[in-house]
């Protein structure tokens, strides 16, 4: 049996209607967010779909139709269900939609308020635009991928964390929330033309001030934030742990000094760029010296900026996350938490990945 996702919505986005089209990456991620605030999204996928994997956490708090999309009454079903949607989603290479006979033309005749969100690498448009490629591809062209690593060694993925989910998902959110808040008043939806290499384009945007006052240095692991500065980066503990540091601000790097016992000769060697080998020797040799744990007991919660470097496997168990619920048992299995939260409205998992399809009769019928 399908779940009745709209009986169980709570949060901001309760009443808000997507038809999401099956696909990986950024697009499903975005869709979860929807979900866990409260939109009901309902999926079509392909009818050899596999369905009922609990350990799915992107795939959660949806509804799944399984319908082939080249057959004449599958695609009119999804025509009228999308005639009584808010949202479409879609990230497919630009033309799929239209050759489907599924583009905005078309559905913007049926549905005017339609929001028609689109998602892709590279965009709708440009010389790259057909170009198969994925998250490291899309991160290349925008300077990032080039800005993260050892200076000694090659350019380090940030998993797909950078790409599809900041500069994709986020943004894709992000251009939904407008439109759709800008069709309530205009009764018009609009396309939104959400790719990868745009958004990381924004997401670099402090970088880029960085280089036009040349205060950024084109090397890998020489500037503030790329592990270049010895009070901005990870350090290896005496039980081959890691914890990591982040005192910007003077102040808490002085309490830092005081704290772990810095040379006094180095107090002021945080923004001497001449002594940083001799201030990151110091603090590697300090570190080394008692456990992660340790060092936890000594500085966590304090403000020198400290963190254990933790696992996957351990962050569920860390006390914070606990004190604040950061993750939720969904069936046995532990999924992060929605965010953000919201003091009146508040999100909430819709439940699992869906073990079972649902009819889309059942849906036209509920959704009229």
């Amino acid at each position: 049996m399908g779940m009745n996702q709209a009986a169980k919505a709570s949060g901001p986005l309760a009443g808000i209607r997507v038809i999401e089209f099956a696909g990986l990456g950024p697009a499903p991620f975005a869709c979860m967010l929807l979900s866990d605030m409260g939109a009901e999204v309902v999926r079509i996928d392909r009818p050899d779909a596999r369905l009922g994997d609990a350990r799915d956490i992107i795939g959660r708090g949806r509804q799944t139709v399984l319908l082939d999309l080249k057959e004449a009454a599958a695609l009119e079903q999804v025509q009228a269900l999308l005639g009584q949607a808010d949202v479409l989603v879609e990230g497919f290479r630009p033309g799929v939609m239209e050759r489907l006979g599924l583009g905005p033309a078309e559905m913007a005749q049926r549905n005017p308020r339609l929001v028609y969100a689109r998602m892709t690498g590279w965009g709708q448009g440009g010389p790259l635009a057909q170009a198969a490629g994925h998250d490291i591809n899309y991160i290349s062209l925008s300077g990032a991928l080039a800005a993260i690593g050892p200076s000694d060694g090659l350019p380090v993925p940030p998993l797909n964390l950078v790409g599809d989910y900041g500069g994709g998902s986020l943004y894709l959110v992000t251009g939904i929330l407008a439109a759709v808040i800008e069709a309530r008043s205009s009764g018009q939806g609009q396309v939104v033309d959400a790719a990868i290499c745009d958004g990381v384009n924004s997401l670099m945007s402090l970088f880029h001030s960085q280089a036009l006052r040349g205060s950024l240095r084109a090397e890998r692991g020489a500037n503030m934030l790329d592990g270049g500065a010895p009070y901005y980066r990870v350090y290896e503990t005496a039980d081959r742990g890691h914890v990591s540091l982040g005192p910007i601000e003077p102040k808490f790097f002085a309490l830092l000094c005081a704290q772990i016992g810095v040379p006094e000769a180095l107090h002021d060697a945080q923004n001497d760029r001449a002594r940083w080998p001799q201030l990151h020797a110091a603090l590697e040799a300090i570190f080394k010296t008692r456990s992660r744990a340790a060092w936890c007991e000594l500085l966590e919660g304090s403000d020198v900026c400290f963190a254990p470097v933790l696992g996957l496997g351990e962050a569920a168990g860390h006390a914070h996350h606990q004190a604040r619920s950061a993750f939720v048992d969904v069936g046995g299995v532990a999924h992060p938490a929605p965010a953000p939260r919201f003091s009146r409205t508040p999100s909430a998992i819709q439940g699992a990945a869906p073990a079972d399809a649902v009819a889309i009769a059942e849906l036209l019928q509920r959704w009229q």
